[in-house]
């Protein structure tokens, strides 16, 4: 077996984690191909040529080539091998954080005193396209775990088909650098997570195309090196992917993303506040003045519920500017100001979460797919809770901006509060950050009830850290952790009936 470190450190800088290395998983789930999915209606949906036989001449020579790949390896190969072998949605999870975090730039003012917008046709050009905030990225982790998700639920229907045995189940002096399930091997899960997730990261990040382009071919090789596919295993994989994809892809072009920077529906939005009660609108701090970020982001199709839903989901309004309730929670701030301690700053700091981080959501796919790693789940059960939690994420940032822009509540900042953990363009209520962990935390602690509690603090934390930070009104937290409860039950109730057995 390859050697391995003792410690990795994750890019988010103040954590150290174990290294994650490959296992058995604790079931196989060999039922899987029967569990309910997103966009791809039945495994049908795609096709999958058959495979030919262990006994015909072509598979003794994929065997063959096998063989001779996997014997002897490089250092390099090696390490590959030991890195994807943790877990192919892990490690393109992983991956996507790692891009939402280096395009989590906002763009700069030009000469003109303007801030263009990022050029997806352009990508590498300044500024960089995307500008992966808390919205994008959550979008980018939704679609990428879907397909992730689907692509494996269609090929565990046809593995337990096709029923073709690993190759060192075929032939014992293969040598294999990784745990070897029951699992039949053809279409290779590897080959499916990886086509499939370098379609949908493709089309999220397009100037990443030769970094993505590297990681999908040391994927494949990997496999080989580590002898645990030959190459049809493989090829199957690719295809069946991509077609996944392709429909995952054709819902993303459609869900409204594109107009989700409409800045020409601000006025409307202000006006429309106002004439509820609003006797002060939330204004850029930033000079010169930053346009709002995705003011229509709130009308991008939901995954977990309807648009009727997302109304009734709305929280009841702030407290009026002029009343004890918002001045309370306002000198609450002010003496915090004053005499910040440094458990409150560690709390602001480790949250925070800003420009160059992989944003909230990030922080908590991270944290799912820890959890399932942990839990030692196959590749098809991770790809289910990353999807769960995925789309809640996408959820929760849909109906947060939905009633940030509803309300255009002002930001402390507007009333002479200061803040040292970044200054977010977009109304105040409710919190962002707080929608989002409680929602993460509520379907999380549905799939893993023993660390219900650890979810549930941790939400809370979060919650609390932009109180701390000074970003946020105590009843922005308090009422953004509530709506994200309750976001998140959409994705609970689906789990118990998508036949996963949990």
């Amino acid at each position: 077996m390859i050697g391995l470190s003792a410690a990795i450190i994750s890019c988010d800088k103040s954590i150290t984690e174990p290294q994650r290395v490959g296992y058995i998983p604790a079931s196989v789930d060999d039922k899987a191909g029967a569990w309910k999915t997103y966009i791809v209606t039945a495994p049908t949906d795609v096709t999958v040529a058959t495979p030919t036989a262990v006994t015909s001449a072509d598979y003794l020579a994929e065997i063959a080539d096998l063989k001779s790949k996997s014997v002897s390896l490089t250092q390099e190969q090696q390490d590959a091998v030991v890195y994807w072998g943790t877990g192919a949605v892990y490690r393109w999870n992983e991956i996507a954080r790692e891009l939402a975090a280096r395009y989590n730039t906002p763009p700069a003012s030009n000469a003109d005193g303007k801030y263009p917008v990022p050029d997806a046709a352009n990508p590498l050009a300044d500024p960089k396209f995307p500008f992966a905030n808390p919205p994008y990225a959550a979008r980018a982790f939704a679609y990428l775990s879907v397909a992730q998700y689907d692509a494996l639920v269609a090929t565990w229907n046809y593995k337990y088909q096709f029923k073709r045995a690993a190759p060192s189940k075929v032939d014992a002096t293969i040598r294999v650098a990784l745990p070897t399930s029951t699992l039949p091997s053809y279409p290779s899960e590897d080959a499916v997570v990886a086509a499939a997730s370098y379609t949908v990261l493709k089309a999220m990040f397009p100037g990443e195309v030769p970094f993505l382009d590297a990681k999908l071919a040391e994927h494949k090789n990997s496999r080989l090196w580590a002898g645990m596919n030959v190459a049809s295993d493989l090829t199957a994989g690719a295809d069946l992917g991509n077609q996944v994809a392709a429909k995952i892809m054709a819902r993303a072009k459609t869900d409204g993303m594109s107009a989700a920077n409409n800045q020409a529906l601000t006025a409307g939005m202000i006006e429309a506040a106002k004439g509820r009660g609003l006797s002060e609108a939330w204004v850029s701090q930033e000079m010169p003045i930053r346009p709002p970020m995705l003011p229509n982001y709130g009308a991008v199709t939901t995954w977990n519920f309807d648009k009727a839903a997302l109304v009734t989901l709305r929280p009841g309004p702030p407290p009026a500017l002029n009343t004890a309730e918002f001045t309370t929670a306002l000198d609450e701030l002010k003496a915090i100001n004053k005499n910040q301690t440094r458990d409150q700053a560690r709390i602001a700091n480790y949250w925070s979460d800003g420009a160059g981080s992989y944003t909230p959501p990030g922080h908590w796919m991270r944290t799912a797919a820890n959890a399932a790693n942990e839990a030692k789940y196959s590749e098809v059960r991770m790809a289910r809770t990353l999807a769960l939690v995925g789309t809640t994420l996408m959820d929760a940032g849909i109906a947060c901006w939905d009633t940030k822009y509803f309300y255009y509540y002002p930001r402390p900042q507007q009333f002479g509060v200061k803040t040292s953990v970044g200054l977010p363009n977009f109304p105040s209520y409710a919190s962002g950050h707080s929608t989002f962990s409680g929602a993460a935390a509520a379907v999380l602690s549905s799939i893993f009830p023993d660390k219900a509690q650890d979810f549930s603090d941790e939400a809370s934390e979060a919650s609390l850290s932009r109180v701390y930070g000074l970003i946020h009104y105590r009843f922005d937290s308090d009422q953004g952790l509530i709506h994200g409860k309750k976001i998140g039950s959409y994705a609970i109730t689906r789990s118990k009936t998508d036949g996963s057995g949990l």
